[in-house]
């Protein structure tokens, strides 16, 4: 379960060691019954083409496209989405959860992203699961009624390449959701790199399906290299917004990542 909010304002955030990618990768924990996930060919596979993943009502599309970012939840660039699928508690949790002790960044000032289109919270969004993480409106809504904006890690470090102090902390990887208490946190750019690596290294333990990839403040539209769809109807609606934007995103439909994962069918 989610700890009480209080109980985290305080906390410091574990900080991952400084290392680089081409450290041998350290295992990270089981747990029982987590989700077994394709494994990865081997440790040289480019963590910059890792994709990313956020996760949005359609509702919300037409205010991002204006904005032309992907914001956090709150700073200077935040914006009260049209649909919002965090609960009032997740927001709480998030808000006062800091990313290396109490004088820095909450969580909730960064773009979160999923480093699976499996992430348990999507799951639980898909499959209408009670999730403390989310509202009903959220859990409610068909998975259709959901666009998934793919991006890849090298995009992200792109616009933060770390030549500047403020950068260090500009990208953010974690090993389970951000607002848990036991959750660690890569809060440097090498930490990042080396928990991202960790994170890959062992997809059978469930952990890439928890983890997240935060980015602070804001994330370019122009970064977004795909819109997953659950249908063509979607994509339709999708490309009719999309279309006075001015922005040529692509946009795909892909039914497997729209489907609960006990399930084989999708109604459209």
């Amino acid at each position: 379960m989610v700890s009480n909010p209080s109980q985290r304002a305080s906390k410091a955030r574990e900080r991952v060691a400084p290392t680089t990618l081409r450290t041998a990768p350290v295992a990270p924990k089981t747990s029982a019954g987590a989700k077994a996930a394709a494994p990865v060919r081997s440790a040289a596979v480019k963590v910059g083409d890792q994709r990313i993943y956020h996760v949005t009502h359609i509702k919300n599309l037409a205010d991002i496209l204006v904005s032309g970012a992907v914001n956090a939840m709150q700073g200077a660039t935040a914006t009260t989405p049209v649909v919002d699928i965090s609960s009032e508690g997740n927001r709480a949790w998030r808000a006062s959860t800091h990313i290396a002790g109490d004088d820095s960044a909450s969580v909730a000032d960064y773009v979160p992203f999923f480093l699976s289109p499996d992430a348990s919270v999507w799951e639980s969004i898909r499959s209408g699961a009670i999730d403390p993480r989310l509202t009903t409106t959220a859990t409610d809504a068909a998975a259709a009624d959901f666009v998934i904006l793919v991006s890849a890690v090298k995009n992200a470090t792109a616009l933060h390449p770390g030549d500047v102090p403020e950068d260090d902390t500009a990208i953010v990887v974690t090993d389970a959701d951000a607002a848990l208490e036991r959750t660690r946190f890569g809060a440097t750019r090498d930490g990042a790199e080396r928990l991202l690596h960790t994170v890959r290294s062992n997809p059978a333990s469930g952990a890439i399906l928890e983890a997240e990839f935060l980015v602070h403040g804001t994330f370019p539209f122009d970064q977004i290299m795909l819109i997953g769809v659950a249908n063509d109807r979607v994509r339709d609606t999708v490309k009719g917004i999309l279309k006075p934007s001015g922005f040529r995103t692509k946009v795909a439909v892909y039914p497997p990542w729209f489907l609960p994962s006990d399930d084989d069918s999708l109604d459209g």
